[in-house]
């Protein structure tokens, strides 16, 4: 990441601010998974520099979705206790909250949280839940919850863990999430459910031209009628296309870091963010995998600034942006847009 004027970074860090795309599994402190390699006794290295190496991205990594992906292989292995996925999701939050996130949307995969500890799905939901609710209430942050699910892993989960956010949305679950191998596995297959979680008044966020073309932004505006796409960042490709997702007002969850990171871009010059937002769309900044990429809201919005040229008044409307975006209730994102109105014009 580029050097940042350290005035740049205090402004960015005061802007209240909205992250709507931010996956659990992927938020930790790298401090607090070296303590529980060394107390739970995990096949994964104990140095910190040796750690770092298996579950964050590094300077001269290749930059391609197999290695970024493999880093989540690793991290599931931590969530053991519901003890630990109740320390990760208090910290996430804590974390958010100190980067003066105002409003956070934390994706939970339910089957990566289980995985390690054979725990039944519905139970890692509710120790989340328990904790998110708690560090939210503590640290002043308007939290909703979407669970999210892995085209790779198969319908049969995304059923069950659907009929889980549904039960539950009078416990801060706001939506439902797909997410994973958008090459190899079609959303298809996922439709009906996720027409079904719009039928319980739950929102729908489906990753999509991150890895593939912008047909899967397609297939995820118009066959299952998604109101905001993670990454999204192929739809230039088809102008067609843009008019229908503006013309919609589908607002796109952008991850500068991750999108190079992880391949979807080639290097941040090639980014099509301010493309995107000249062309109209409904552009929001997200951190995707703060932990992974060693990343803050702040530095991401600061990256916007220096590499891509955006200005602190569009930086601003990204923030107003997506917080319109959430899907948290109208009353609460009304209070929230009178208090972000006041501190940032």
């Amino acid at each position: 990441m580029p050097e940042i004027a350290p005035n740049l970074h205090t402004e960015m860090e005061s802007l209240p601010k909205v992250d709507l795309h931010r996956h659990l599994e992927g938020s930790f402190r790298l401090e607090t998974l070296i303590d529980l390699v060394r107390r739970e006794g995990l096949d994964l290295p104990r140095d910190k520099n040796a750690l770092q190496a298996v579950v964050q991205m590094l300077p001269g990594e290749p930059r391609n979705s197999t290695n970024f992906l493999a880093k989540f292989k690793h991290l599931r292995s931590f969530f053991r206790s519901p003890e630990i996925i109740h320390r990760l999701t208090w910290e996430a939050i804590a974390d958010a909250s100190a980067d003066n996130i105002r409003c956070l949307e934390l994706h939970v995969t339910p089957v990566a949280l289980s995985e390690a500890g054979e725990f039944p799905l519905s139970e890692v939901v509710d120790w989340v839940i328990e904790s998110a609710s708690s560090a939210a209430a503590e640290h002043g942050v308007e939290l909703g919850l979407i669970l999210s699910v892995n085209r790779h892993e198969g319908v049969q989960y995304a059923d069950e863990v659907a009929h889980i956010a549904a039960d539950w949305k009078d416990r801060g679950i706001v939506g439902l999430s797909l997410a994973g191998d958008e090459v190899s596995h079609s959303a298809e297959p996922f439709g009906p459910i996720f027409s079904a979680i719009r039928e319980e008044g739950l929102g729908i966020s489906i990753h999509a031209g991150e890895w593939a073309g912008p047909e899967n932004i397609r297939h995820a505006i118009e066959d299952m009628g998604a109101p905001r796409i993670g990454h999204g960042v192929r739809i230039m490709e088809d102008q067609e296309l843009v008019r229908l997702a503006r013309d919609r007002c589908v607002a796109f969850e952008v991850c500068l870091t991750s999108n190079i990171q992880s391949g979807a871009v080639t290097t941040i010059d090639d980014h099509p963010l301010p493309s995107m937002l000249q062309a109209g769309l409904q552009v929001t900044l997200n951190t995707d995998d703060p932990g992974v990429s060693d990343t803050r809201l702040s530095d991401e919005y600061a990256l916007a600034i220096t590499q891509l040229g955006l200005s602190l008044e569009s930086i601003k409307g990204l923030v107003l942006t997506a917080l319109q975006a959430s899907f948290l209730p109208p009353k609460v994102k009304a209070n929230l847009e009178t208090e972000f109105l006041a501190a940032i014009l």
